[in-house]
C-alpha cells in the first residue's frame, strides 16, 4: 500500500471517529504537514468526489456517513466471503491467522454502510456454522517459523514425535509446502535429510523446531500437485499401485457421492454395488479407510492390501470374541 493511500484511509478513519478535526489535528495524527492535509482533503473531495464540508463547530466531516472511500473495491459478497473465511479459521483450532483474518474483514467493512455490514456479520455468526470435527494443536510459534522457512528456502532442524513408533526423533528438513489436510491437519512436505527422501511431517507432532542459516535449493523435479495427487488422503511412501475394493449395495452410495482420489474410476455393477479402482502410494491409511466401511467392503487387490485387512480383521476378533485383558 502506497504511503499516500495509507494517509487518506487514515484521514478517513479519523474524519468517521466522531470526533471534531481539524487541518491541524489531522496532521498532528498522521505526522505531516498542515499543507499536506489540505492536500490530501482536497484530493479526497475532487477525485473521490467527497461529501466533505467544515464548520466551526464541527470541524472537517462528511455531509453524506454513508459515503465510502472507495479504494478497496469489495461486493457484499466478496465481504460475505471473507467473514466466512474467518469463521472458517476460527472453527479450526490451532492456527493463528483467524484473529488477522477478522481484524483485516471489520476494516474491509468499514467501506460499506453500517448496516450492510451488521447484515452480513449476523447473518456469518447466526446461520452459517462451521465444526471442525476432531481438532489437532499446532505451537503457534513452530507454525510461523515453518512459514518462515518455506518463505525463505532455509533448512530446519526438529524433534520430531513418530506415532507410529511412539518414539521421538531428530530431523533436518527442507521444507517445500505446508499442507492444511481436511481443514485441520496441518502437514510440512519437505526433503528429509535422515531419509534421504520427500516426507510429510504433523506440524502438532514436532516437539521443537529451528530455523536454520543454511539455505536450500527445492529438487527441481518435485511437482507439488503430481506428488498430491499420487498420495491416498495424508499418506506417503511405496511405490504407487492398483487398488480395487468392492462396496455393496448399500455402501455403495457413500462412496459415489465423492471423489476420493484423483485416479480414482468407478465401475458400476446391476445390483447396486460397485467396484472402486485407484492408483495410491502407501497402503496403511487406505487399509484404516476401508476398515471404516466394515462389512460393506472388500479389498479385490492387490494381495498385500487384502493380507493387511484380513490380519486387521483377525485380530478385531480375537479381542472382541476371546476377551482382552484391561
Amino acid at each position: 500500500m502506497s504511503r499516500h493511500l495509507e494517509r487518506l484511509l487514515q484521514i478517513d478513519a479519523l474524519l468517521r471517529s466522531g470526533q471534531r478535526q481539524t487541518v491541524v489535528s489531522l496532521a498532528e495524527a498522521t505526522e505531516v504537514s498542515e499543507r499536506t492535509i489540505r492536500s490530501d482533503l482536497a484530493f479526497l473531495r475532487d477525485r473521490f468526489n467527497a461529501p466533505l464540508e467544515y464548520s466551526t463547530k464541527q470541524g472537517h466531516y462528511y455531509t453524506d456517513p454513508e459515503w465510502r472511500l472507495p479504494s478497496i473495491s469489495l461486493s457484499q459478497g466478496e465481504l460475505f466471503a471473507l467473514t466466512l473465511g474467518a469463521k472458517m479459521l476460527e472453527a479450526y483450532a490451532g492456527f493463528t491467522y483467524a484473529d488477522e483474518l477478522r481484524s483485516a474483514v471489520e476494516r474491509l467493512s468499514e467501506r460499506l454502510p453500517e448496516q450492510t455490514w451488521v447484515d452480513l456479520q449476523q447473518i456469518a455468526d447466526e446461520r452459517v456454522v462451521f465444526r471442525a470435527g476432531a481438532e489437532t494443536y499446532p505451537d503457534p510459534v513452530i507454525w510461523q517459523r515453518l512459514v518462515e522457512a518455506c518463505r525463505n528456502f532455509r533448512q530446519v532442524w526438529m524433534r520430531y514425535f513418530t506415532a507410529s513408533r511412539n518414539a521421538e526423533s531428530e530431523r533436518v528438513l527442507d521444507p517445500y509446502l505446508l499442507h492444511i489436510y481436511r481443514g485441520t491437519n496441518a502437514y510440512v512436505i519437505g526433503f528429509c535429510h535422515k531419509r534421504q527422501a520427500i516426507r510429510w511431517f504433523r506440524v502438532d507432532r514436532i516437539r521443537e523446531l529451528q530455523v536454520l542459516k543454511e539455505k536450500f535449493v527445492p529438487d527441481p523435479n518435485f511437482n507439488a500437485k503430481e506428488h498430491l495427487s499420487k498420495i491416498f488422503q495424508s499418506e506417503v511412501g511405496g511405490k504407487p499401485v492398483p487398488v480395487t475394493i468392492w462396496f455393496d449395495a448399500s455402501t455403495a452410495p457413500y462412496v459415489r457421492e465423492r471423489r476420493w482420489h484423483p485416479t480414482q474410476e468407478i465401475q458400476e455393477h446391476p445390483d447396486g454395488s460397485l467396484t472402486l479402482h485407484l492408483v495410491v502410494g502407501g497402503l496403511n491409511e487406505l487399509k484404516r479407510w476401508i476398515l471404516g466401511y466394515g462389512k460393506g467392503a472388500v479389498v479385490k487387490e492387490p494381495p498385500e492390501l487384502v493380507e493387511m485387512v484380513r490380519e486387521e480383521v483377525e485380530g478385531m476378533s480375537e479381542q472382541y470374541f476371546r476377551g482382552v485383558e484391561p
